[in-house]
C-alpha cells in the first residue's frame, strides 16, 4: 500500500526545517540559521508515528541527562512549561513525547512555540516516521496494538495516523525516517541534531573494586584482573589494612607492573571514552578485581581515579569499593 500523501510545506516552513531521511541523505540547514548556544536551556518535543522509534528516542535523551515525559497529554503542555519556568535548574533539559495516543499535538505545540518565542526561548520538534512496510513489520514482531486500531487493520490505522499527524509533521524542525535505521543509527542522528554543553557531554566513569571469590559485578562494562600483582595479604603488617591506607598503596604501587598497568588502562580509556560519548553513552563502569577486593584492586582504583580526574578529560569519576565492609 502506498504511503498517504503528505501536505506540501510552505516556503517558510521548508526554509526553517532541516529534514533527515534515509541513511544516504544528509541534513539540510539554512544559511541564516543561528546555532543554539551550548549552555542554553533546551526543550525538545518528540512526536511521530506509532512504531517509528519514539520510545528509543526518549531513552536516548534520558541518557543524555534530559528530564523525559512520555505520552504527555497535549493539553498539559502549557502547564508543564509553567512548571519548567518555576524550577529552571531541574528542568533545564527536557524531552517530551507528544503523539496521537493523547490527541492532536499540533495546536498545543504551535501555541507553546509562539509563547516561548515571545519569551525569547525556543522549542525543537523532532518528528519520527517510517514506511508502511517497516511499521507493519514492527507491529507484527512486537505484537503491540496500534493506538488507532479498532475494527480496521494495522495498515489502515497507520494511514489514519499519518493523516491526523500531518499538521504536527509540518511543525517539525527535523523529520527522521527510521525505516532502515538501527537503534544505533537513530541515536547517531539524534545526537547530531543536539548541541550539548561540556557537563552534559561528560561521560560518568564508575570504578568498582571487587573480589573474584565473590563474583564479577554484573554492571561492569570493562573488567580488569589485577591478581598478577604480589598480594599484600601475605604481609602480616598489611593483611588487616586496605588499599585505602598508605602502606598498602605504597606496597602495590612500588611494583613496576602496577605503574605500567595503570598507564595502559588510562591510555585505553583516553582512546575509548570519546567514542563512547559519540555513541551516546553517559556512563561507563570499569571493574578492577583481585582475590578478596581489599588490597590491590582498591589501591589501583584510587590511583586510576586520580589520573582520570582532570578537567580536560571530559569525564566525571566515582569510585566504589564493593568488598570493603566484608
Amino acid at each position: 500500500m502506498a504511503r498517504a500523501e503528505q501536505p506540501t510545506a510552505t516556503a517558510s516552513q521548508a526554509s526553517r526545517r532541516a529534514k533527515v531521511g534515509s541513511p544516504g541523505s544528509s541534513a539540510q540547514t539554512t544559511a541564516g540559521e543561528v546555532a543554539e548556544p551550548s549552555t542554553a536551556a533546551r526543550l525538545v518535543v518528540i512526536s511521530g508515528l506509532s512504531g517509528a522509534g519514539k520510545s528509543q528516542a526518549s531513552k536516548l535523551f534520558e541518557d543524555l541527562g534530559y528530564y523525559c515525559v512520555d505520552n504527555l497529554p497535549p493539553e498539559l503542555l502549557d502547564g508543564f512549561l509553567a512548571l519548567r519556568d518555576a524550577d529552571p535548574a531541574r528542568y533545564r533539559q527536557v524531552a517530551l513525547v507528544l503523539d496521537i495516543r493523547a490527541g492532536d499535538p499540533a495546536p498545543p505545540i504551535k501555541q507553546a512555540r509562539a509563547a516561548l518565542a515571545t519569551a525569547g526561548s525556543a522549542m525543537k520538534v523532532v518528528f519520527l516516521e517510517a514506511s508502511d512496510t517497516a511499521l507493519v513489520s514492527r507491529f507484527s514482531e512486537t505484537r503491540h496494538r496500534h493506538p488507532l486500531q479498532a475494527r480496521s487493520g494495522v495498515q489502515a490505522s497507520i494511514a489514519e495516523e499519518r493523516k491526523r499527524l500531518a499538521p504536527t509533521r509540518e511543525l517539525a524542525d527535523h523529520v527522521i525516517d527510521t525505516s532502515s535505521l538501527s537503534i544505533g543509527q537513530l541515536k547517531e542522528r539524534l545526537i547530531g541534531l543536539l548541541p550539548r554543553d561540556d557537563q552534559a557531554d561528560a561521560v560518568q566513569i564508575d570504578i568498582i573494586t571487587f573480589g573474584f571469590k565473590y563474583g564479577i559485578p554484573l554492571e561492569a562494562d570493562l573488567v580488569f584482573d589485577v591478581r598478577f600483582l604480589t598480594n599484600p595479604y601475605w604481609v602480616p603488617d598489611l593483611k588487616p589494612l586496605s588499599g585505602l591506607q598508605e602502606p598498602v598503596r605504597e606496597y602495590v604501587m612500588k611494583q613496576p607492573t602496577a605503574t605500567r598497568f595503570l598507564d595502559l588502562v588510562a591510555e585505553l580509556l583516553e582512546l575509548t571514552v570519546p567514542a563512547y560519548r559519540e555513541e551516546g553513552r553517559a556512563r561507563l563502569t570499569v571493574a578492577l578485581g583481585c582475590t578478596g577486593g581489599h588490597h590491590r584492586s582498591i589501591a589501583l582504583a584510587e590511583e586510576l581515579a586520580t589520573r582520570l580526574r582532570k578537567p580536560d578529560k571530559g569525564t566525571s569519576v566515582a569510585v566504589f569499593h564493593r568488598e570493603l565492609e566484608r
